[in-house]
């Protein structure tokens, strides 16, 4: 099922808003285009994230800026990279994960660039405490140790380091822009460790 022909769900992931603090949402990257379309590589190695799949389970996955990319399937073992963008509205980036293809029980990696940095946060306020991702747990690296990670182990549903309430701006980080971020889903997520 491709993403772009499905109206509801569209519509459905560009509601949920950013958790990004609203600070900084409204300035727009100056070198921002409206063409600015998703641009995806393969083994990126800085100016981007990329998401494996360290579940059993399929993993489906949207990024959602003034429009929504098409689902991207990572089965399990897959990889999924992004060079940082822009958002052409002048909002944030929100990579929204799911394990259903009607994007139920969302995690979301958000981010904004306001070059040279890069605000990034990882969102469980559209994710049920009983999803699978609370049970396997999930981390963000990166291959610069100035900046911060986060994690949450395998079944806390209460993790500090990710939005829980729309107000929770404690888990809003900031790194150089010129970085690689890695974020692991499941077995091994909180072992791992920057390159």
């Amino acid at each position: 099922m491709m993403f772009a022909k499905t109206v509801g769900l569209v519509a459905a992931l560009g509601a949920v808003a950013s958790a990004v603090p609203a600070s900084h949402l409204g300035r727009r990257h100056p070198h921002a285009h409206s063409h600015n379309l998703l641009h995806r590589r393969d083994n990126i190695t800085s100016d981007g994230v990329q998401i494996t799949n360290n579940m059993d389970q399929t993993v489906y996955l949207w990024s959602v800026g003034d429009v929504a990319s098409d689902m991207t399937t990572l089965n399990s073992g897959d990889t999924y990279s992004e060079t940082w963008r822009t958002n052409p509205n002048g909002g944030g980036i929100s990579i929204k994960m799911a394990l259903t293809e009607q994007a139920t029980d969302v995690l979301q990696y958000e981010y904004t660039l306001e070059d040279p940095t890069i605000w990034w946060d990882l969102s469980c306020i559209d994710m049920g405490s009983n999803s699978q991702f609370t049970t396997v747990g999930f981390a963000v690296t990166s291959d610069d140790s100035t900046c911060v990670s986060a994690s949450c182990a395998p079944g806390d549903a209460q993790c500090a380091d990710a939005y829980l309430l729309p107000d929770d701006n404690w888990a809003t980080h900031s790194c150089n822009s010129n970085i690689l971020m890695t974020l692991n889903l499941g077995p091994g997520a909180n072992s791992t460790t920057p390159a």
